[in-house]
């Protein structure tokens, strides 16, 4: 897998960069873009494609391990736990959702945006094209 599309983060956001990491593997995986044996980008080719510390990467791999979304195979490149075999039901996929929703709408209200003007936003930025890393 190509370390410079695996994941993209925010530099300006104040969610630590190994967090970032473990939500859009976990999504990726959540989703099925990523299955059950498929590898991942080392420590080393990741940390160098987002300019970041190795150890910071090397801790998002542990955490995500200790949840059993990774499995580290001895000598080889880590891969998505056998588990993994097929994406998770939709109403799975929108808890993971949930919560920057939660904090999305909390931050709605304290603008005082009448919910009807969120939710246009909302809907123009579902259509609108993804940034490309």
């Amino acid at each position: 897998m190509d370390a410079t599309h695996f994941v993209t983060i925010n530099t300006g956001s104040p969610e630590p960069i190994y967090r970032q990491l473990i939500e859009q593997v976990k999504r990726r995986v959540a989703a099925g873009q990523l299955k059950a044996g498929d590898e991942i980008p080392s420590v080393r080719e990741l940390a160098q494609a987002l300019a970041v510390h190795p150890m910071t990467i090397s801790k998002a791999f542990s955490m995500l391990e200790m949840e059993g979304v990774l499995e580290r195979r001895r000598g080889l490149p880590m891969v998505v736990a056998a588990q993994h075999t097929r994406a998770q039901p939709a109403a799975s996929r929108v808890e993971l959702l949930r919560p920057t929703l939660e904090k999305a709408a909390a931050e709605a209200r304290q603008l005082q945006l009448d919910p009807k003007q969120a939710l246009r936003l909302f809907s123009q930025i579902l259509d609108e094209e993804p940034p490309q890393p």
